[in-house]
Order: structure tokens, then sequence, then C-alpha cells
């Protein structure tokens, strides 16, 4: 192949290789350049993957040990331990013994999974009664954050979830009083503190979460705009919307059914959180792994309102399928409206009320659609045989 030289070039056969670059032609390139990679970038954000959904498991240490290794550890992002107690204006470990080894048990399953995040939650539906003094004075709360602080830096946990049932509002036994509104806020303010001083000696960034109740009268006793700030998530509780009566309804229900007046649900609550100015990347929609179950005064299970006679028990999503679903006593119905199924044992007229894998798929689905941070769930254990987690992991993979 020859080479010829010409004014603006060099030819290979005639062919030109390059062209000699004047300002103009330097200028124009620069910026097609510039122009390039600034379209680039943009496509980089649009197209940029969304997170790996949260899934959350409760894992309650209430029962005793913990058998580990029975939890499928590669389907979760988060273990929440349930649960440590307040005494004296302090976290505290209501059997060392047990929860010691328990804390053993669970950080050694990040070798199972190394991304898994294990936290302590506070408090409860049983152990919320002293939440409200703990957190009452600059003095108390900057004492209770720096032993719950305290805890998982000697354990090597990932950090703090709290469960109080609840601010401002009777639970069970629990001391409530005005000022929680406030405090609530600066408690996880306290919490943060000490976790990242506890981060700046162990090169960490510690996690802090809540548990927090779907109805909306806890909006009342709390600033969510302000309290956000200071937490990673917001663990919906979308379950329990009917519990002890007068009446049954759906306990986990995704969207209202359309039968029963100012009627809660997991669509509603998220909406109220939004609404309170929780952004929707924090939010985690509450799965319940149990079932709640009544006895109902009429034979009719789709008449309402549904009067109980008498709260029995729902048992475990593994006991459900396995047993109720099996027993041909139990028809099984699907709710369209509010994507919530239920049981109905004609000859014993009773309604149970539950999550299964067809209102799990329904709730993972909105959670991916309405750009939620994931699902977590109550309990583990109630579902040994992980159907619905198996669902879960289905869902988000």
């Amino acid at each position: 192949m020859t080479q010829k030289r010409t004014g603006s070039g060099i030819s290979f056969g005639g062919e030109y290789a390059f062209i000699r670059y004047t300002p103009q032609r330097t200028h124009m390139l620069r910026s097609f350049l510039v122009a390039s990679m600034v379209a680039l970038s943009l496509l980089t954000l649009c197209f940029k993957p969304k997170p790996k959904p949260i899934v959350l498991a409760y894992v309650g240490g209430f029962r005793g040990l913990v058998d580990a290794e029975a939890i499928a550890v590669e389907k979760l992002t988060h273990i929440n331990y349930a649960f440590v107690d307040i005494k004296n204006n302090r976290a505290w470990l209501h059997n060392l013994a047990t929860d010691s080894t328990n804390f053993r048990r669970l950080t050694a399953l990040k070798r199972r999974n190394p991304d898994l995040n294990i936290l302590i939650s506070i408090g409860g539906w049983a152990w919320s009664e002293n939440f409200s003094d703990a957190v009452l004075s600059d003095t108390s709360r900057r004492a209770f954050a720096a032993s719950a602080a305290a805890i998982v830096g000697d354990y090597g946990l990932d950090g703090i979830d709290i469960d109080w049932e609840y601010p401002g509002m009777k639970g069970e036994d629990n001391v409530f009083r005005p000022e929680d509104n406030a405090n609530f806020t600066l408690l996880f303010k306290a919490l943060r503190g000490q976790l990242d001083s506890l981060g700046r000696q162990t090169g960490k960034r510690y996690l802090i979460t809540t548990a927090l109740p779907g109805f909306p009268a806890i909006f009342t006793h709390t600033n969510m705009a302000e309290a956000q700030q200071y937490l990673d998530y917001i663990n919906v509780m979308s379950y329990d919307f009917f519990t002890g009566g007068p009446q049954a309804g759906h306990h986990t229900n995704l969207f209202p059914s359309g039968k029963v007046d100012d009627e809660q649900s997991g669509d509603r609550a998220v909406t109220l959180y939004r609404q309170a100015g929780v952004p929707a990347s924090k939010l985690v929609l509450g799965v319940a792994f149990y079932g709640r179950a009544w006895q109902l005064q009429t034979a009719n299970p789709d008449a309402f309102p549904r009067t109980i006679t008498k709260v029995e028990r729902g048992g475990g999503y593994t006991f459900i399928k396995d047993s109720l679903l099996t027993n041909p006593a139990y028809e099984r119905r699907w709710d369209r409206r509010a994507k919530a199924p239920y049981l109905y044992n004609a000859s014993l007229q009773r309604f149970v009320s539950y999550d299964d894998e067809q209102s799990v798929k329904a709730k993972c689905r909105y959670v991916a659609k309405n750009d939620l941070a994931g699902v977590m769930f109550w309990e583990y254990f109630s579902d040994p045989k992980a159907y619905l987690l198996g669902t879960i992991d289905r869902a988000f993979h």
C-alpha cells in the first residue's frame, strides 16, 4: 500500500487516514465529546438499577434459643431480634445467657450471607411499658441510647430497631404522656448520635429502624417528618387491623374491602406515612406470617359487620397451610378488592384472616410498583417451612 501525503492529511491508496485539525474542528470535537458525556450521564441516571428490596425478618428471642441454622438466611437482608427490654431507663437483656447465645448464633449466619444485617429490636407489645419514662429527659435519653448502642457494639451487631407500642397512646399497661410526641423524635436523634460515635471507633455505619402501626392515630402522637431524618427504615405493621373484637375482619389486607366503614389497609397506611413526610424509599410493608381467628355470631362470613362471640387462635402460616387448608371443613375464599384470603368453617362459624402466597405476591408487586424499600414480616418461626418467605424471594428475584 502506497502512502501519499496531501494538503489535509495522509492518504492510503487514496483514502484519508486522518485530517489535520484546525482550531474550528478542535472546538467542534470538544463540543461533541462534552455533549456525549452529558448524554451518557443522563442515560446512567435514567437506567440506574433499583436497590435490592429489603426482606426483613423479626426473629423471636422470646421463644428461647434460636435455631439459627434453620433460617433461610440467603433470602433475607435483615434480621431484627425480638426483643430487648427496658429497665431503669436502660436497654436490658431479659435473659442474658439466652440472648447472648442467640446473638452469637445469628452473627454466625453472616458466613452464609455476608450482607446480612442483624439488629436488636427494643420493646414490642409486652415490653413497651417503660419507653415513655426512658426518653422523658435529655439525661434519660442519653443513658438509654448509650446502653442500647453498647449492646450493639458488644455483640458485633448492625443497629437498633425501636418497637414502641405506643408513643402517646395506650398499649399493654404502658406509660404514655403528651411529651411522647416530641420525645419520640429526640429518642432517634440520641440513638443516631450514639451509633455514629460507635461507628467512629469501628469504621462502620449502624442502622436505625422502627416498627410502627398502620392505623391513623399514630400520626397524632408523632412527628414523622422530623423523626424520619434519623431513620433508615420504617417497618409498617400493616397487620392486626382486627384483633380482639367486637368485630372480625381482614387483619392484614393490602386494600380496603369496601364493606367496612373507615377500613384500614396496607395501602392506606403507606399513603398516610407518605403524607406525613416519610419517603417511599424508607417504608417497609408488613406481611403477617400468622393468622387471626374468631367465632362469628352469625353463620354468614360475608355479612357485615361480622360480630364475634369469641376470639380464637389463628396459628402460624405453616399450621394454616398444612392443617387448615387441607381440612375439608375449612373453605378458602379470596377477597378480590382487599387482595386478602380468609377461611371459614361453617360448623364452627369460625373465620380466619391471614396472608398466603397469593396475597404476599400482591404485596411484593405493590412494593415494586410504589418504590417502597421492601417487606418485613412477623415472625420467622410462625412459618418454619418458609412457604411465604419462598414466595417473597421468588417475587423479588
